[in-house]
């Protein structure tokens, strides 16, 4: 039996996580802040700590080992380095949740070569401003440049589901069938996007196998916010009403400048094979369609 820690998983990718460990047979522990309630009972172990606050989190952890750690809440350098240091000779693997924002906007294809985490700079003191798409640089940097024990991570894009508490996908689908304008700057661009079965699954995947280092995952192919504007206006048999601005309340998520997607060679070389995103996108669209009937 594995024993599995899970920093975060209480919801979206990281509670569907927890489910496939817990199916498996593993031994998991979560650890959250306790805002989220969450549906496993008895069959984890609960540790409530602010991930943020290390010397509670070694507080809470105490002896313990772990075969597996998944960080799905790691957000800034100052993190990273502390998750270095109380996990060092105390984990098989370390599996951090990245993202497509490591990568610039445009053209071409992004594969994990195009941001080397490895040899990016580590600024000292860290930024006392960070933004997002930085930060998880940062992380990655300071995870594969410092850690003793093994480390991956998973560079996801925009992930979607039914239970998005983002709610990314409803915004469209919502603007459409009230008749409201969606601001999409550039609704050609091609944008890559996975769902959360599929990123809890590779996640899973990822954990089970001696592969280290960066990864892209998302699914087969790629759409734009003017392609999924399309699949929604079929679902709906509504005209959606887009524009190249407008106000924030009414811009797209899916905004962005330029076409952002990547390459999965590497994890499908590795052994694993995504979905294709025509097969699970139009019936999203369509579940959330009839939800707003």
């Amino acid at each position: 039996m594995r024993h599995v820690l899970v920093l975060g998983g209480t919801r979206f990718f990281g509670k569907k996580l927890v489910e496939r460990l817990l199916e498996a047979g593993d031994q998991v522990t979560i650890v959250t802040r306790g805002a989220q309630e969450h549906p496993f009972g008895d069959r984890v172990q609960h540790l409530q700590v602010d991930r943020t606050n290390a010397e509670a989190l070694a507080s809470a952890i105490g002896e313990a080992r772990y075969d597996v750690v998944y960080d799905n809440i790691c957000y800034k350098p100052k993190e990273a380095e502390e998750a270095v240091e109380l996990f060092a000779d105390r984990t098989g693997k370390y599996i951090v949740t990245s993202t497509l924002s490591v990568y610039p906007f445009g053209e071409p294809r992004k594969s994990e070569s195009f941001f080397d985490s490895s040899t990016y700079a580590i600024p000292q003191p860290y930024p006392a401003e960070i933004n997002y798409g930085e930060g998880k640089r940062l992380v990655e940097a300071v995870f594969f440049q410092q850690a003793a024990f093994p480390v991956a991570a998973v560079r996801f894009p925009i992930v979607l589901g039914d239970d998005d508490y983002t709610r990314r996908l409803h915004f469209h689908v919502e603007h459409v069938q009230q008749g409201l304008p969606i601001g999409i700057p550039n609704a050609d661009a091609a944008m890559s996007f996975i769902d959360a079965d599929e990123a809890a699954a590779f996640l899973d995947w990822l954990g089970r196998n001696t592969e280290t280092g960066p990864f892209n995952a998302c699914s087969r192919g790629e759409i734009s916010p003017g392609g999924i504007v399309a699949w929604i206006e079929k679902a709906t048999d509504k005209q959606a009403y887009v524009a190249l601005e407008s106000d924030e309340q009414h811009s797209s998520p899916f905004g962005v400048p330029e076409p952002w997607y990547m390459d999965t060679a590497k994890a499908e070389a590795a052994g694993y094979k995504f979905r294709e995103l025509q097969d699970w996108m139009p019936a999203l669209i369509e579940r959330i369609a009839q939800e707003k009937k």
